[in-house]
């Protein structure tokens, strides 16, 4: 089951519509599901609903075999931390959907470092629906040592 999600503060349309309407060109072969946030916009090829309870939310996430969202830390996180096959699209700060274009830069960092694909433009999401069913993203592995050196060294320059 794929599983796309939008977050619940704002509505992402242009990413649950340019999704709709590839599944309706092309299928995909697996079920579909959406929290798609408050949206005017309706789903025709899968079933969506505007929130989930976090536990029906864990649910959906453990058992997709991949995740479409936006390009928020929050769901960058648990896809990473889920093991799971993420594609996304940054909000973009000229359609009104962030203040700023920070989701871009963070989508861009995240696929440098191999760990999800990204589509820019809604034109991308039908061939990045495709390469998501092979692909395999890079095990993020935990740092921690490495952060705790770094605010050490922050820290022990503060006077």
């Amino acid at each position: 089951m794929i599983f796309l999600t939008v977050g619940t503060q704002f509505p992402f349309d242009r990413l649950v519509r340019s999704v709709d309407e590839a599944i309706g060109a092309n299928g995909h072969g697996e079920k579909m599901f959406a929290q798609i946030g408050n949206s005017s916009y309706r789903t025709r090829n899968f079933d969506a609903t505007a929130s989930l309870e976090k536990k029906v939310f864990d649910r959906y996430i453990s058992e997709s075999s991949c995740i479409i969202s936006h390009a928020g830390m929050g769901t960058i996180t648990i896809a990473l931390e889920n093991n799971k096959r993420l594609l996304v699209m940054p909000r973009l700060k000229k359609y009104g959907e962030v203040v700023n274009d920070h989701q871009v830069a963070i989508a861009r960092k995240f696929e440098q470092l191999g760990y999800l694909l990204v589509a820019y433009t809604e034109e991308e999401i039908p061939d990045k629906l495709e390469q998501l069913k092979s692909f395999v993203p890079k095990k993020r592995e935990n740092q921690a040592d490495l952060v705790v050196a770094r605010l050490v060294r922050f820290l022990g320059n503060i006077e």
